[in-house]
């Protein structure tokens, strides 16, 4: 469970990095199952955005119950877990993560997301680890982004540069298993990797069920691919109930 000061630092900042650490041998297996999933898949060598599409082996992660149990001290009793996505910096090669708001992407009304982001490997200001701007979620608001076609970065959509003082930027440096929480609305990003260390980091998706996953909203964010589509996300009831009565747990990628 969060302190109290860890939950009060999650809604001051934004996010909370906890006394916490996933067990050695479930890290150990998420790297393995990564492996193979870029076995089968190469072209996630450098991010997967919907890691229950390929393998559900995955929810493990989510299943945790001191995961679960963070979460909803933070967002409430009644949680779904909407999706799973993987970064992989590889050594020398880790693409940058442009500075952004994870909201800006989502077909969540109202807006709300808890991210919770696992270390599968050690992350350092070397390696690209998450670098954050404490308490720019407090207005709830999406702030201006553009779109950036370089091939160079995991996420297309980037925040005007006058949007954040990148000069008030917190580093997270992780150790494996180790994790750090974060709201709907921080904006943070991560720098490319130049070091020899891969950088891996897994993250867990939950929204409280009084929020609705609109399918026809997510229509409109474009993958065409069906198991990539996010009107094809399975939702996955965590704790609790769908407060909202609203959200479709049926659809199956």
């Amino acid at each position: 469970m969060l302190t109290a000061e860890e939950v009060n630092a999650y809604h001051r900042d934004g996010y909370v990095t906890p006394d916490y650490r996933l067990p050695e041998e479930l890290i150990e297996w998420l790297r393995q199952r990564h492996n193979t999933l870029l076995q089968n898949h190469p072209q996630f060598s450098q991010y997967c955005s919907a890691l229950l599409a390929y393998d559900t082996g995955f929810l493990k992660a989510a299943q945790q119950p001191q995961i679960l149990d963070m979460v909803c001290q933070l967002i409430g009793d009644n949680i779904a877990l909407w999706n799973s996505s993987l970064f992989a910096k590889p050594a020398s090669n880790g693409h940058e993560t442009p500075w952004h708001q994870d909201g800006e992407y989502w077909p969540i009304t109202p807006l709300a997301t808890c991210t919770v982001w696992i270390a599968l490997d050690h992350a350092t200001v070397d390696n690209g680890c998450l670098r954050v701007i404490p308490g720019s979620h407090k207005k709830q608001c999406l702030l201006k982004h553009h779109t950036n076609d370089s091939s160079k970065v995991t996420l297309n959509q980037e925040l005007d540069s006058n949007c954040y003082d990148s000069n008030l930027a917190q580093y997270i440096t992780l150790e494996p298993g180790q994790v750090s929480l974060h709201d709907v609305y921080l904006v943070h990003g991560s720098g490319a990797n130049q070091s020899p260390r891969s950088r891996r980091g897994m993250t867990l998706r939950f929204m409280p069920t009084s929020s609705v996953y609109d399918r026809n909203l997510a229509k409109n964010f474009g993958n065409k691919d069906p198991k990539l589509s996010m009107a094809e996300r399975t939702l996955y009831l965590m704790r609790g109930a769908d407060v909202s009565g609203k959200n479709d747990f049926t659809v199956r990628h």
